[in-house]
């Protein structure tokens, strides 16, 4: 059985040419096209279809690929999400890691190179270009999955809530303390994984099972 493909794009030209290529590839086939996430989420609630993976552009009207990406993560964790965007700066591809992408490629990325991603994708349940990695290894400042056994329960709790929107006020309520409480678990994970940011503990959360 072949692993099923959502594409949204809103260049049509695009969504096709995608859909053309991946016909040729021996593990995946495309179920459906959409123009926005609008329209992705439309067809997945009409259809009872659930892709496995969902290749989400990022600049695209109504509903765009960071909102279409964090309402799949809600709603849907399975499906695997892969960015393919135009856009390779820094915020754009740690946005979309911590709304829920386990991929990101450039649109001149080669066919074969796409083939290669979706197979990891499915098989490894992440796949980052080189290019990408320097990214999330540098907001990661090097940290390991060895740190994980330097932390304590809170923390863990604590580090499952920084990939989401919520303030620190908003994670103090969930888990029943101060403020206070919770930058004391932010900082101490600062120490002890050598991290200096949120977006830098969210990578480490995402890339070590947290999300």
């Amino acid at each position: 059985m072949k692993n099923t493909i959502a594409i949204v794009d809103d260049h049509l030209l695009i969504a096709q040419a995608l859909k053309g290529i991946i016909s040729n590839f021996e593990n995946f086939e495309v179920v459906f096209e959409c123009e926005n996430g609008k329209d992705l989420i439309h067809k997945i609630e009409t259809s009872k279809v659930i892709p496995d993976i969902v290749m989400l552009d990022i600049s695209m009207p109504e509903m765009n690929g960071f909102d279409t990406a964090l309402w799949l993560k809600e709603n849907y964790p399975a499906i695997k999400i892969m960015a393919l965007s135009m856009q390779n700066d820094e915020q754009s591809v740690i946005k979309m890691i911590r709304n829920g992408a386990r991929s990101y490629l450039l649109k001149n990325t080669h066919s074969k190179e796409l083939e290669i991603a979706l197979n990891k994708l499915i098989e490894d349940g992440f796949f980052y270009p080189d290019w990408a990695s320097k990214i999330i290894y540098s907001n990661m400042n090097g940290t390991t999955s060895g740190s994980i056994s330097k932390l304590t329960e809170r923390e863990k709790e604590f580090l499952k809530y920084t990939i989401t929107e919520m303030s620190y006020k908003e994670i103090a309520e969930l888990m029943c303390c101060s403020p206070r409480t919770v930058e004391s678990y932010r900082d101490n994970l600062f120490e002890k994984l050598e991290l200096k940011t949120r977006v830098g503990l969210a990578v480490y959360a995402i890339k070590n099972g947290f999300s």
